[in-house]
């Protein structure tokens, strides 16, 4: 979702920065943007240290991500460019989708509802759905089985190289969506989803 639906890479900075500095632990950007994408859980681990006790992380990881939804309904959010459109199209072909992240369901529910589009998929699979984050492909396998669709017949849009690497594991094709120079070993790759040729998803497939 993040990074691939929407950019909210800045919402989340800044519900983190002031729920850490609540708890006398203020963190830098920089520690930020090493952890971003990954569960709550392990973020914390490194965060939090001695301290990070279940029930710790439990309440700072729950205020965290309420001040993020909070953030994202007051402030509003855009899709990344092409993302609305192809959602749309492949909702319209008949194409079954699903929400596969590391972020709790709350947080995918309030950026599709924000988005207009929670009727366009089929299936979430978020952090309460799964018990290993990527590149472990138990994600993306799970929203296969939610979907009722082969491993091999789906694809997997992704901005991240543990993501990819996920996708692979799973064996389904990829997208690979981001900034020239960034690396990603998708079978596609592209800057942006409005750069997608229109067949793009059905060549990956070999659909005709």
């Amino acid at each position: 979702m993040d990074g691939t639906l929407v950019d909210s890479a800045d919402y989340h900075w800044r519900a983190w920065h002031d729920t850490m500095a609540k708890e006398g632990l203020p963190i830098a950007h920089e520690q930020f943007l090493a952890t971003f994408g990954q569960r709550n859980d392990s973020i914390l681990r490194q965060w939090l240290g001695e301290r990070a006790t279940p029930e710790l992380m439990q309440r700072v990881g729950d205020a965290k991500e309420m001040l993020y939804r909070q953030q994202v309904r007051q402030r509003g959010i855009e899709s990344l460019p092409g993302v609305f459109d192809w959602v749309q199209r492949l909702h319209a072909q008949g194409w079954r989708q699903a929400i596969a992240s590391a972020a709790p369901r709350a947080n995918v529910e309030t950026i599709l509802e924000v988005l207009r589009c929670t009727d366009c998929f089929e299936a979430i699979v978020s952090a309460e759905d799964v018990h290993r984050g990527k590149p472990d492909p138990e994600v993306f396998l799970v929203a296969a089985n939610k979907l009722g669709v082969a491993p091999e017949r789906c694809i997997v849009v992704e901005d991240a190289p543990h993501g990819i690497e996920a996708a692979r594991a799973a064996g389904m094709q990829s997208i690979g969506v981001g900034p020239a120079g960034r690396s990603l070993n998708a079978d596609l790759v592209v800057q942006s989803l409005d750069q997608l040729a229109p067949n793009a998803f059905d060549s990956l497939l070999g659909n005709t």
